[in-house]
């Protein structure tokens, strides 16, 4: 699904050039559940821009289901964002004037053709995330937790081929956050790949496999199950 091969990462700014990425390789295999461990200043917001497909790497090469992102120019890669890769931000990225439900449906806006059941294809995620109740809801009527699940029923709009998940549970308090880990692993259950980016042990421990990562590199693996 994702295979990473000696992928570098510098940025330049005057004369000065700085090595985020140092030349990472590892794999995420389908209907995997993995989670990237990387405390702050480490090089993860650069790795999740190159999973995610928002900038290239500087070298090495980028495999996502055998295509090789280097070769592709931006609306190819636009393409892939919208249909391949479900994300799941920290922040959780909802439009605060939108229902849950337009919220959950915005992806869709840039199908090629809009789907006729699109508004029940939203209320079923929704109603999978725990949200059958509040689909008319907007985010400043859910507690974060909620919003956190709206996040996730959008990531999966598209039926993507992996969710992309960065600190999904950063702002969330211990028990919400053991509630949308839940969710993830029920989505793992069913068959989707998943990919968990977080500073949190506990998050980590989660999926099946933990990737560590330090100074821009991958340190170890390790297999939980």
């Amino acid at each position: 699904m994702i295979e990473f091969n000696d992928i570098t990462k510098f940025f330049i700014s005057g004369t000065v050039r700085t090595d985020v990425l140092r030349g990472v390789t590892f794999k995420v295999n389908k209907g995997e559940f993995a989670a990237i461990m990387a405390p702050s200043g480490t090089g993860k917001t650069t790795l999740l821009n190159v999973l995610g497909c928002l900038m290239k790497a500087s070298s090495g090469s980028y495999l996502f289901e055998d295509q090789d992102i280097e070769t592709l120019n931006d609306d190819q890669l636009s393409e892939i964002r919208n249909k391949k890769i479900g994300f799941v931000f920290q922040t959780f990225n909802l439009l605060e004037r939108t229902s849950a439900l337009d919220n959950v449906l915005l992806p869709l806006v840039y199908a090629d053709v809009y789907p006729a059941d699109a508004d029940k294809k939203a209320s079923r995620f929704l109603e999978s995330v725990g949200l059958k109740e509040r689909i008319n809801y907007k985010p400043s009527e859910l507690s974060g937790g909620q919003q956190q699940r709206v996040a996730i029923a959008r990531a999966l709009i598209n039926d993507p081929a992996v969710i992309l998940a960065d600190e999904p549970t950063g702002n969330l308090d211990a028990n919400s956050a053991k509630e949308i880990m839940e969710i993830f692993k029920t989505l793992h259950k069913e068959g989707r790949t998943i990919l968990v980016v977080t500073h949190d042990i506990n998050i980590a421990r989660s999926a099946e496999r933990i990737i560590y990562l330090k100074d821009g590199r991958v340190e170890k693996e390790e297999v939980l199950r």
